[in-house]
């Protein structure tokens, strides 16, 4: 019987994929997780709150808004003299007023980013405390941030 020549050279195809450096490269990966997540999850410890946070709806023509400048003063965006600062006694009575006619009228806090966190916390607090059902912070998106 005569060979042909070509088929001298020729080898077997092997039709099997060989895992074996992929099971490697898994196991060190694997490896490196392991090593990195504790010293990941390392930090400060705070206790939060146990309440879930929801959104709010965007402010409307029936949301009532109270502005802090960076001063500090309070302005409530109704009546006559909402271009005008107002104490915590009128900001209180005016909230009052406008919940007394409509009850569920959300609160919404607008502040400057260099005002003390203390005068924002103080006006959520007098809204509260007029009664009113939620308070909001209002934030700019990044994208419409100003220079």
């Amino acid at each position: 019987m005569v060979k042909h020549p070509r088929s001298r050279n020729r080898r077997r195809l092997m039709a099997e994929i060989n895992v074996v450096p992929y099971i490697d490269v898994m196991l060190v990966l694997l490896v490196i997780f392991m090593v990195t997540a504790p010293l990941i999850t390392t930090g400060v410890k705070v206790n939060l709150p146990q309440e879930r946070a929801g959104g709010i709806a965007s402010p409307t023509t029936e949301s009532l808004v109270i502005t802090v400048d960076q001063f500090g003063d309070y302005y409530l965006d109704v009546g006559k003299d909402k271009h005008l600062p107002a104490t915590e006694q009128t900001l209180f009575e005016r909230i009052r007023i406008v919940l007394d006619y409509k009850r569920q009228t959300p609160i919404l806090v607008r502040a400057d980013n260099r005002v003390d966190y203390g005068r924002v916390v103080r006006a959520m607090v007098i809204a509260q405390a007029a009664g009113a059902p939620e308070v909001g912070l209002i934030t700019v998106p990044p994208e419409r941030r100003e220079p």
